[in-house]
């Protein structure tokens, strides 16, 4: 049976059955209407009307978004705040949020429980090409690099194969 097509509904009204299903940021909501909608005056009624309520904050959104990034999927600051930019959220609360996801588990014991993770599903002894693989990857998570190369020079079972070289004989010839 065909869809009668409808009028688009209210902007509110689609704002409050999109946040039924999951936070937004003011940003997102504002792209979402402006698909839903013809009249962008209803869509920035909507959005003041849910700022007013409370139902839409990115400050709160932030530190939400910060903290379930860190805890569920294990990212490091950059890439939360990476995601968080993704998000349209405002500059101004990305830090503070970052900040605050950290102040529980601080960064660099999320990089160890991270690689240790990791190093359980790699064989070893590493090569070369592997050794890079890992890096990137935590990279990739949003982690600095000079703290992965502590992390992972801390740890003898991780020295390459090829990091094996000595490597002051390379630098006098």
């Amino acid at each position: 049976m065909p869809r009668s097509r409808q009028a688009p509904p209210n902007p509110f009204t689609a704002a409050l059955r999109l946040l039924a299903r999951r936070a937004y940021s003011i940003a997102e909501m504002r792209r979402a209407l402006t698909r839903r909608s013809d009249s962008s005056e209803a869509v920035e009624e909507a959005l003041a009307r849910l700022r007013q309520v409370g139902y839409l904050d990115d400050q709160k959104f932030a530190k939400q978004q910060a903290n379930a990034l860190r805890r569920n999927r294990a990212f490091g600051p950059q890439r939360i705040v990476r995601e968080l930019k993704a998000k349209g959220v405002n500059y101004r609360f990305i830090d503070a949020a970052v900040e605050q996801a950290f102040e529980e588990v601080g960064e660099h014991e999320l990089l160890e429980q991270v690689l240790s993770k990791k190093v359980r599903n790699l064989r070893l002894p590493l090569s070369r090409s592997r050794f890079y693989s890992l890096c990137r990857s935590l990279l990739r998570q949003g982690f600095r690099s000079d703290d992965i190369m502590k992390a992972v020079r801390a740890r003898p079972e991780l020295r390459p194969v090829a990091e094996d070289l000595d490597t002051h004989s390379l630098e006098s010839e």
